[in-house]
């Protein structure tokens, strides 16, 4: 088989990534990847990937695939090439041949089995300090499975040393792997890493994040309309803080001030009302044309518009709704009414709204006051409003509320001039009138 050797820089700040493609890119282990990355990067260190796919039966390529583009889409960039522990089985044979000719390991069948140290294995974590356990409480580790392939903790330990891994950044869930692999660095005369083991990432509920507190991989969070530089800010945030009350912060702001001293040491937990609030924050702060872009196939998906749509009319809804939406999927909900034929209406609005007495004559006179109208700016439209509230002796409130639900079908959304401006005098005037002929008291 072919081997894959390694070559390694010495000297220099080096972290890793190793994900199996055996699923999607986990929420807690993009978090794991975006630790090490950021570690990295304020170190003027390296950031490597290496692939651990020894489990034939799971291993996929489409996994593969989208754990890369992931972690592409989230910005972490790797130096050096992949790593694949499949190109690398002979070298894990050869490894465990070594320590069966110095004794340090023996026979059992057609597997290979590490003969454990008789001592206490110890060792200083960054996040949690002295850790030690005792090897009495540990069982001789199989090196080399029946099937000829290593087990996770010895290929693990092998391709750290020969990556020149400094620093070895993951999940306290790993902490009882941790004097396994030490007792194997020490027999092989390897240099050890230094530890720091994360807190996992939980739901609100205080259990272990998964499917029913939401989305888990990264992948769905992108379908969901999150922002690849909202995703990255919040997930920094998840278990780090930059030591003050910042939550904003940018992709070199979170370079600057990572250090892995300020990582927590309990649990860390996940909050979709926190993410939702940075999202809307990206999301309000981004160039309307670069935001247009990133819309456009959530609304061909919607049916909204097609692959030839009116570009200035889009960019103009993207203006108006961009403060209001916290991500992208919601949009097309928000802009349906500017596109459908027909709408939707909320009851409970049009019974507040169009059921009372008196709104039929308030949407008559104004909808002929529309209708005479040569300009369908927002400003002369407020204008008139304005003016016609005075002749009836009613508030403005009594005109731009009825006339917010006929045309949107809605109680909520954006201004209504900028909305009636937007949607034209045509269909305002059609949606006003079945509104009068369906719908008013």
């Amino acid at each position: 088989m072919h081997e894959q050797h390694i070559y390694i820089v010495k000297n220099m700040i080096k972290v890793r990534f190793a994900p199996s493609p055996t699923g999607f890119l986990h929420i807690g282990s993009a978090r794991s990847a975006l630790f090490n990355w950021l570690f990295a990067r304020h170190e003027n260190g390296q950031f490597l990937l290496r692939i651990e796919d020894t489990d034939r039966a799971r291993s996929k390529d489409e996994f593969l695939n989208e754990i890369l583009s992931s972690l592409k889409w989230l910005g972490m960039d790797w130096d050096g090439e992949l790593v694949y522990q499949s190109k690398r089985l002979d070298i894990y044979r050869q490894t465990a041949e070594r320590l069966l000719g110095e004794g340090k390991a023996y026979k059992e069948g057609e597997a290979v089995r590490f003969r454990k140290p008789d001592k206490k294995i110890a060792f200083n974590d960054i996040v949690r300090g002295d850790i030690e356990f005792d090897s009495a409480a540990l069982k001789d580790e199989v090196l080399i499975k029946s099937d000829g392939f290593p087990t996770y903790n010895f290929a693990c330990v092998i391709d750290d040393a020969e990556m020149g891994i400094t620093h070895v950044i993951r999940g306290d869930d790993h902490i009882s792997n941790t004097p396994k692999q030490i007792a194997i660095y020490e027999a092989l005369g390897y240099d050890i890493p230094r530890f720091a083991h994360i807190p996992l990432i939980m739901g609100p509920d205080g259990g272990r994040l998964s499917k029913r507190h939401g989305a888990t991989s990264i992948s769905e969070y992108k379908e969901q309309g999150y922002l690849s530089g909202a995703l990255t800010n919040f997930l920094a945030l998840v278990g780090w803080s930059p030591g003050d009350d910042r939550e904003l912060l940018s992709k070199s702001d979170l370079i600057k001030e990572f250090t892995l001293k300020r990582v927590v040491k309990t649990s860390a937990i996940f909050g979709i009302d926190k993410l939702n609030w940075i999202n809307s924050q990206y999301i309000m702060k981004k160039d309307s044309k670069e935001l247009l872009e990133l819309l456009v196939p959530f609304l061909i998906k919607d049916k909204l518009i097609g692959e030839d749509f009116d570009r200035e009319k889009l960019l103009n809804l993207v203006e108006l709704y961009k403060i209001r939406i916290r991500t992208l999927a919601e949009f097309p909900g928000h802009i349906k009414p500017f596109y459908a034929d027909r709408i939707d209406f909320d009851q409970k609005g049009v019974d507040k709204h169009l059921k009372k007495e008196g709104a039929k004559d308030i949407l008559t006179r104004w909808k002929q006051r529309l209708d005479g109208l040569d300009s369908f700016g927002k400003g002369v439209l407020e204008e008139q409003c304005r003016q016609l509230a005075e002749e009836l002796n009613v508030k403005p409130a009594k005109v731009i509320h009825p006339t917010r639900i006929a045309i949107s079908g809605s109680t909520k959304g954006a201004g209504l001039f900028e909305m009636m401006e937007l949607m034209g005098k045509e269909t305002v005037l059609k949606r006003i009138g079945h509104a009068i002929d369906n719908l008013a008291v």
